[in-house]
């Protein structure tokens, strides 16, 4: 272990609680921003989750709960990836990791936040682009800020984030069931629910995306109480709820509005808008929603909530994501300078600042390119996160088994059953989705009617493959960069 290592540990304080775990897991897992994206598959989604939570979802709780618990380092996922793989890999593996949460956090979820934001506050009405850059950078920089402050303080927002899903996803459902009972519901057959191969390629990755992250905890796994007990404890518990979570939401928006009008960016808020009017307001004849009354109160307070959700959505991950790289900064997977813990809160402040910084870049790029077009720049920003963030799996899975024969006599409180097949199968699916996010249709029909995503053509699938491979080959490039830099620190301990 470098010496950088042992000094930048001393500094980290246990205030991390069974609880706190469970919650900061809800909030990692249960994410609102991409209910609309899932359900605009139609019933066919439904199909998909329920069956992607048996073969994905429940055997990477299994595998991450003996990983946490048997190795509860700090910084989590990069140290099961670096001992089972060596440092080469665990650095482009952890920058895969960390540079998805910033993009996410400056791209979808402040997108998703000021879309909320304008359907309930603004009347509908796009924001200018003064207002835009004041109220998304503001969502940003607070995220930043709470991910800076000690966890003692900074995890009160996933707490507040919970049950803010609890109250929203709930009383989401509550007033479908009084929607559907007053004016009928859009209704679909069982025919409807039929899995097809274009239905899989097109929403096995986000699913994907929305069922991963049992690990991040881990990445502060020096800042718990009791790892080795409360890790599995939380991933189990998590996990029921995380499908409960998903599941009732999507089925209420696929009967609530017909699948034409569900987009990605807005339909979960539509659709609140719409079952809403039960309280008080109307829906015309478009399809428009208007609140008044009780509506209008009750669909502000969903607003809110659902703003907290997604603020507390992207805290989490870079709470997680920042302490991993700063981890691999000491213990010399990334430059030293990234390594440093702060002696004052306990926290890698100065990665949490580069995440604001690249969230914030982010934030400007994309919303110049798309000419300020917020669904095209959720679109864009969405492909780009999903995809470097279940190639970062394809380290963290393999782990599982590698581990089990390099590291037999290590304790484990909690052993996965079928470890190597869990291991194998959840890497193979993972690799399928990220094949798919580059070239839709792959094996099939590649970017074909059924597979080219929306608003692309056949004749643009060298320019979609492009815009999707450039930007992962450039990330692991920068990973392997952060390693060569990390070099003085590998040496300083070899020579020890």
């Amino acid at each position: 272990m470098p010496a950088a290592a042992q000094a930048e540990r001393r500094k980290l304080r246990k205030h991390f609680g069974r609880f706190d775990i469970l919650f900061f897991l809800l909030c990692t897992i249960v994410g609102v921003d991409t209910i609309g994206t899932v359900a605009s598959s139609g019933a066919e989604a439904f199909t998909w989750l329920i069956v992607l939570a048996v073969v994905f979802f429940v055997p990477s709780a299994l595998l991450i709960a003996e990983l946490g618990a048997a190795f509860p380092d700090e910084g989590g996922p990069y140290i099961w990836t670096s001992r089972a793989f060596g440092r080469l890999a665990g650095a482009v593996n952890n920058f895969l990791y960390w540079i998805t949460n910033p993009v996410w956090l400056g791209g979808t979820l402040s997108v998703s936040a000021v879309t909320a934001f304008t359907a309930f506050f603004h009347d509908g009405k796009d924001l200018s682009t003064p207002a835009f850059y004041v109220f998304t950078l503001a969502f940003v920089w607070v995220g930043v800020l709470a991910a800076i402050l000690s966890f003692d303080v900074g995890k009160w927002i996933p707490t507040i984030g919970a049950w803010s899903r609890f109250v929203l996803l709930g009383l989401f459902t509550v007033t479908v069931v009084l929607y559907g009972v007053r004016h009928g519901l859009h209704g679909f057959g069982l025919g409807d629910f039929s899995p097809t191969y274009a239905g899989f390629v097109g929403l096995v990755p986000v699913l994907m995306f929305n069922y991963v992250g049992f690990e991040l905890p881990n990445t502060a796994g020096e800042e718990m109480t009791d790892a080795q007990r409360d890790v599995p404890f939380a991933i189990f518990r998590s996990a029921l709820l995380a499908v409960l979570l998903y599941a009732l939401p999507i089925l209420g928006i696929l009967l609530v509005l017909p699948v034409k009008a569900v987009t990605g960016l807005g339909g979960f808020i539509d659709a609140i808008r719409q079952v809403f009017t039960v309280y008080g307001g109307s829906v015309a004849g478009d399809g428009t929603a208007t609140l008044s009354g009780a509506g209008s109160v009750l669909g502000d307070l969903a607003a809110i909530l659902f703003i907290l959700t997604v603020l507390s959505s992207g805290v989490t991950w870079v709470m997680g994501s920042d302490r991993a790289l700063a981890v691999s900064g000491y213990d010399g997977a990334a430059p030293r300078f990234l390594g440093v813990i702060s002696s004052r809160f306990g926290t890698p402040v100065r990665v949490n600042i580069l995440s604001g910084l690249v969230s914030t870049v982010v934030l400007v790029l994309a919303h110049q390119l798309t000419g300020g077009s917020a669904a095209k720049l959720f679109g864009a920003v969405l492909g780009l996160a999903v995809s470097t963030t279940l190639v970062s799996y394809l380290g963290i899975f393999p782990a599982l088994a590698v581990l089990r024969r390099k590291a037999p006599d290590t304790p484990r409180p909690y052993r996965a059953p079928l470890a190597r097949t869990i291991s194998t199968v959840l890497t193979v699916l993972v690799l399928f989705a990220s094949v798919q996010l580059i070239a839709p249709g792959l094996g099939d029909h590649w970017f074909g009617p059924a597979y080219a995503p929306d608003g692309w053509t056949h004749a643009e699938r060298w320019k979609y493959l492009l815009t999707e491979a450039v930007p992962l080959a450039g990330f692991m490039l920068l990973g392997v960069l952060f390693w060569a830099l990390g070099t003085p620190t590998r040496t300083a301990a070899a020579k020890r």
